[in-house]
């Protein structure tokens, strides 16, 4: 039996992915510690898993960071991970020296599993909720101009930060070193060898596990009358009027409409829907995927997966260079088009060239099976067990 402590940001896309491997690691009878946030302690404790709540080392946050975090500024996402580190340092050094973990299970943007885990020496194994960025992959992500202005101006605030870490007793030789795949650290990648852009770039201290996904449901389409879900995620989702537009382009074509617009829109604020659409704040995602034709989404990694996964073609509609990134991979095995024009007959168009091509199935189907043969959870949970990993072949 493992000791394990698991750490994630306070973020669905980059908790949900942990879900199924700490389910697996708790049925294993490892003791598994769950260091998160009072959003996520249902889903957390239905795994099995000790929820140990971090919310009151959350820093109150002033109008602008709170906006900076709501456009998903990197700066912005930055400052609030190595204040968080901080505020957690001496309860932190209190949970490493009493629990005493064999192994820390972390997220990779999550600085205060990161830090811990080497200031105490604890074998860590990194959880990768999107693709493995090194010098080579991190060419999928285009920052716009807008967003290479904001890290050159946030810069100074940033190193300021880092200061306090180091002060701490923290050790790490730079800002990349916190947030960039390295080819030494034990990885958990959520996709598969094929998926991943550049996997020959990375050593064999990473599995790709393939989607991590809490589902048996297989692809079931109706090609009578096919489903089209409309989803923008759980960050970037107050788009009403986005909402808007999907719903005036398809309420005459013969589709069935799922939109979730998360807690952020009011439904009725949409008003009277057409007979073949329906709105609700949150679905079973991977339900819905399952018998989905063509997917609208914003291109999220897990989203992605899930529709890859359910052999879903898409429809990209990405919003921050992650998330183009994951368009961009997902466009180039041909599993969908981008939503280039937005309109009311743009997204119109969109739909039905999807719908009236076959391919766009027939590729989404063959990443769905790449996905199934990879080693899963099952295999990532022996991962964990066995870290640290020995590496006959380096490429640092």
């Amino acid at each position: 039996m493992k000791k394990i402590a698991v750490f994630c940001i306070p973020a669905h896309g980059h908790t949900n992915p942990l879900l199924p491997v700490v389910t697996e690691l708790v049925h294993r009878g490892d003791q598994v510690r769950f260091y998160s946030f009072e959003e996520f302690r249902e889903k957390i404790e239905k795994t099995g898993a000790e929820f140990i709540s971090c919310d009151r080392f959350l820093d109150e946050l002033s109008a602008g960071e709170a906006a900076g975090l709501k456009a998903v500024s990197s700066t912005e996402m930055t400052i609030q991970d190595i204040r968080i580190t901080i505020n957690m340092t001496d309860f932190l050094q209190e949970e490493f020296g009493t629990f005493k973990p064999d192994v820390v299970f972390s997220d990779s943007v999550c600085f205060w599993g990161k830090l811990n885990a080497w200031k105490y020496k604890v074998p860590l194994v990194i959880s990768t909720s999107t693709f493995a960025f090194n010098k080579m992959s991190s060419g999928y992500m285009k920052q716009s101009p807008r967003e290479i202005v904001g890290l050159i101006t946030g810069m100074p605030r940033v190193n300021r930060e880092l200061k306090k870490l180091r002060k701490l007793g923290y050790r790490f030789k730079g800002l990349l070193s916190l947030v960039q795949s390295d080819n030494v650290t034990d990885n958990i990648v959520y996709t598969s060898e094929k998926f991943q852009p550049y996997r020959e770039s990375f050593s064999d201290h990473y599995l790709f596990a393939g989607p991590s996904v809490f589902s048996d449901k297989q692809p079931e389409k109706d090609p009578g009358k096919p489903l089209v879900y409309v989803s923008m995620g759980t960050v970037i989702n107050d788009r009403p009027d986005f909402y808007s537009k999907c719903i005036e382009a398809l309420k005459d074509e013969n589709v069935e409409v799922i939109i979730s617009c998360g807690k952020a829109v009011d439904a009725n604020s949409l008003g009277a829907l057409p007979d073949n659409i329906k709105v609700f704040p949150y679905v079973d995602q991977l339900d819905v995927l399952s018998r989905t034709s063509v997917f609208i989404t914003h291109c999220g990694m897990n989203s992605v997966s899930e529709s890859l996964y359910m052999a879903s073609s898409m429809a990209f509609y990405p919003q921050t260079n992650e998330q183009e990134a994951v368009a961009r991979r997902a466009y180039e095995i041909g599993a969908g088009e981008y939503l280039r024009d937005d309109s009311v007959d743009g997204i119109k168009k969109t739909v039905r060239t999807l719908l009236a091509d076959p391919k766009y199935l027939r590729a989404a189907k063959a990443c769905s099976d790449d996905f199934k043969s990879c080693p899963g959870v099952k295999g990532a949970a022996d991962f964990i067990e066995t870290a640290p990993h020995l590496s006959a072949d380096r490429r640092d």
